[in-house]
């Protein structure tokens, strides 16, 4: 062996006896392989760590924000009210005294826009806290229970998916006066029906689950699994699906509003000022133009929110 050799290989020979500091350790040591290679992160905080890589997502958020911060504070920034009418300002061009110009009342658009998103916006988010309410607590019951119940349970969700839900909603209203409480009832008379579907084929999938049976075993009650072990697992399920619920509600409040079935004037919508919009928009395109908009705006970034929110909360996504 040439002197290269035992440069390259390191080793140390005396008296025909290898010492031990005659070899290097290659690779882990004993002493670290038990170690943690990373610090522990929440899931929570791990899932908000790869929604933050989906840049769609992460735009969508900040327009979501932007625009929910306009709706809140948008109709106080000027000294117009949403009802208030000037027949000599009507039908005027965007300008410094009216920034979305006027209608053919002479009332700010402005004001009115944004007055209307944040009317849209509490419709489609008490229809999907309803919903999402009436959804988890009817699939946990069905699923928990099973056997008789859980058949008379389905037989009504196949009953009311059986109804359209257009005709059914456009009948109580006009059975009902129009305003924000008729349309929340209507949306959320067949809405919960998909949550319900949801929750209830994730808790039979969970119910037989190793770490739900071993609870079981150790005399955990339905509400200890509920709390500790359905929640959490179907959480990720629950928002996404939610999400979805919110921009669907949207549309549906604007097209009843658009049809004359749903808000009515001087109340404002997106649907109402889109109504508005349509009449005159040959002449004055502007009226169609924002809040056509700012409901695109809505309905795309909410669907862009809920597919990154899938895509992060998914267990199949965890390292």
């Amino acid at each position: 062996m040439t002197n290269t050799n035992l440069e390259k290989y390191e080793v140390k020979e005396t008296e025909g006896v290898f010492r031990e500091d005659s070899f290097k350790v290659v690779g882990a040591k004993k002493e670290s392989q038990d170690t943690i290679a990373r610090p522990h992160v929440g899931i929570l905080k791990e899932s908000w760590l790869r929604l933050t890589k989906n840049k769609g997502a992460v735009v969508s958020l900040v327009i979501i924000s932007l625009l929910v911060l306009l709706a809140l504070l948008g109709p106080y920034m000027n000294e117009y009210t949403y009802e208030q009418t000037d027949y000599d300002k009507a039908f005027q061009e965007p300008n410094g005294e009216h920034w979305f110009g006027t209608d053919k009342f002479g009332r700010d658009q402005w004001t009115r826009i944004w007055e209307g998103t944040r009317i849209s916006l509490y419709i489609a988010l008490l229809a999907s806290v309803l919903d999402l309410a009436i959804g988890v607590i009817y699939g946990s019951i069905s699923a928990l229970v099973g056997g008789k119940v859980d058949n008379i349970m389905q037989r009504i969700i196949e009953v009311l998916v059986g109804i359209p839900n257009l005709i059914l909603i456009i009948l109580l209203i006009m059975l009902m006066k129009p305003g924000i409480f008729t349309i929340t009832v209507a949306m959320v008379i067949t809405g919960w029906v998909n949550m319900a579907r949801l929750v209830r084929s994730q808790v039979f999938k969970l119910k037989s689950q190793e770490f739900i049976l071993a609870s079981r075993a150790l005399g955990a009650s339905n509400g200890r699994l509920i709390k500790e072990h359905f929640i959490p697992n179907t959480l990720g399920l629950i928002i996404v699906n939610m999400m979805f619920t919110i921009p669907s509600a949207i549309f549906t409040e604007a097209f009843l509003s658009f049809i004359g079935l749903g808000l009515q004037e001087p109340l404002a919508s997106l649907g109402v000022l889109i109504n508005d919009g349509f009449e005159g928009m040959r002449n004055n395109f502007y009226l169609l133009l924002y809040p056509t908009l700012v409901i695109v705006g809505l309905m795309i970034c909410f669907n862009l929110l809920a597919d990154g929110l899938r895509d992060a909360l998914d267990p199949k996504m965890r390292k």
